[in-house]
């Protein structure tokens, strides 16, 4: 955005330093232009009238000594035509018959013989190589009985031109400068809020996922109305944690709390046993000693959950291969009840990875514990872990019934279960729990179907150290 404004800053101060330098320049070639013409014609005019009587007496010698000096001092070429065009006097050096049968001379003559007043044509530009020629009709008795035309080079106004040029171009380089210096910090300040407002942004992503408290915009300058609206992030800000902390507080003590009245209904319901003889009671009494259970594993993974959510910045590194190695082995045992192979490809030379504490071990048992869950007996869990430049792969990947494709984006929210899955014991926590771990990692999780069937979930996690 920054860079953006300071194009379209920089796009307006140019055209308005270079819009209104133009016309000056212009302006500039006009004036001097002008100043020559008003010049030239005054002599013309006055050779005009000097010629008359000489013209009428035919004794145009008699002038000749004036054409001469006029054209030692001011370089000015002067000749003297008839009522024919035809060069009766000229200067030393001046324009001859030939010179007359040029256009940019003749047209002047013509026009001069009609009566007409010279002009000035077109505006002079410093490129522009051809002499000023103004042609004045001599008159006498009201009757045109010739002409004299002046000749005049335009190097040294021309030369002038162009230095007046350069230095106004100078002139607008130097305020086009100036006007970056003022508006480039102008700019800056206006964006200084917008910028604060980004980074508190990312801040406000970055603590709703950590736990961590939103850091304030606070006053870091600008205009009032983003002054204003860096305040309104703040208040936003402290309501969205404030909501986010109450409601992890109440997961976590509800959680809590509910814990020793669940355990006392527990021991209740176990000390009926054998003490309820009708065969309907009796099973009331199972049933409810099942939902017990359930009930306690649920709060036992809203607990967790809590926990992993409120983890923070509290993380700790720990040896992959060695928990991965310590997981496998505990869970080997309920594989083997249950006639699951656990299989482990690990090659990751020591990396060690940043969780938070017991993070990792959470993460597998709620993997191993879902993939030993779905697989029927026979077949084989693998878990496997590799090492590729800065970032290390953990999957774990069962041969069950899997998912359907489009359920593997949904498998992560909280109490999902798959239709096909209804009566598998559990409460649609763990991979949820797992997702936030891994996200507290700086990692990544994903859900695949292999080939063969089942299901394949890895994670990616950054590595701190091999």
């Amino acid at each position: 955005m920054r860079v953006r404004l300071q194009g379209i800053v920089v796009t307006l101060v140019a055209l308005l330093v270079f819009g209104l330098g133009i016309p000056l320049a212009l302006s500039i070639a006009s004036s001097l232009q002008q100043k020559l013409f008003l010049d030239r014609l005054t002599d013309t005019s006055r050779f005009a009238s000097l010629a008359q009587r000489p013209l009428l007496d035919n004794q145009l010698g008699r002038l000749e000594p004036e054409l001469r000096r006029y054209t030692e001092v001011y370089g000015v070429k002067v000749v003297v035509v008839n009522q024919d065009g035809d060069p009766v006097l000229s200067s030393p050096g001046g324009t001859d018959a030939r010179r007359v049968d040029r256009a940019a001379i003749r047209v002047p003559v013509n026009e001069a013989l009609a009566a007409r007043p010279p002009e000035a044509g077109p505006l002079l530009m410093p490129w522009a190589s051809k002499p000023l020629v103004l042609a004045e009709p001599i008159l006498i008795d009201g009757e045109v009985r010739g002409a004299v035309v002046t000749e005049s080079a335009t190097d040294h106004i021309r030369t002038q031109l162009l230095w007046q040029w350069l230095l106004l171009a100078a002139c607008a380089l130097v305020a086009f400068g100036l006007a970056l210096l003022v508006a480039l910090p102008v700019v800056r300040w206006t964006l200084r809020p917008v910028r604060r407002l980004d980074e508190a942004t990312g801040a406000l992503v970055a603590s709703v996922v950590s736990g961590r408290e939103a850091e304030p915009v606070g006053e870091s300058g600008g205009p009032p109305e983003l002054r204003q609206l860096g305040r309104s992030f703040d208040r936003m800000a402290a309501s969205v944690s404030e909501a986010l902390a109450a409601q992890r507080a109440f997961v976590a003590d509800a959680s809590h709390q509910l814990r020793n009245p669940l355990t006392a209904l527990k021991i209740r319901l176990g000390n009926l046993d054998g003490q309820v003889t009708d065969e309907t009671a009796a099973a009331d009494l199972e049933a409810a000693q099942v939902d017990a259970k359930r009930l306690n594993q649920i709060l036992d993974e809203l607990l967790s959950m809590a926990r992993a959510e409120s983890a923070g910045g509290e993380l700790v590194s720990e040896d992959l291969a060695e928990v991965i190695a310590d997981r496998v082995a505990d869970w080997s045992v309920v594989g083997a009840a249950r006639e699951v192979a656990l299989e482990s490809a690990v090659d990751v030379n020591g990396a060690r990875v940043l969780v938070p504490p017991r993070g990792l071990e959470v993460v597998l048992d709620a993997l191993l514990d879902n993939a030993l869950k779905f697989s029927p007996s026979g077949t084989s869990v693998e878990v496997a872990a590799s090492v590729a430049q800065d970032r290390v792969t953990v999957s774990v990947r069962d041969h069950g019934p899997g998912l359907r494709e489009d359920e593997l984006e949904r498998a992560v929210d909280r109490f999902w279960r798959s239709t096909a899955h209804q009566n598998v014991p559990g409460s649609g926590l763990g991979l949820a729990i797992v997702t936030e771990i891994v996200r507290h990692s700086g990692g990544e999780m994903r859900l695949s179907l292999p080939e063969g069937g089942g299901l394949r979930i890895a994670m990616d996690f950054p590595v701190v150290e091999r």
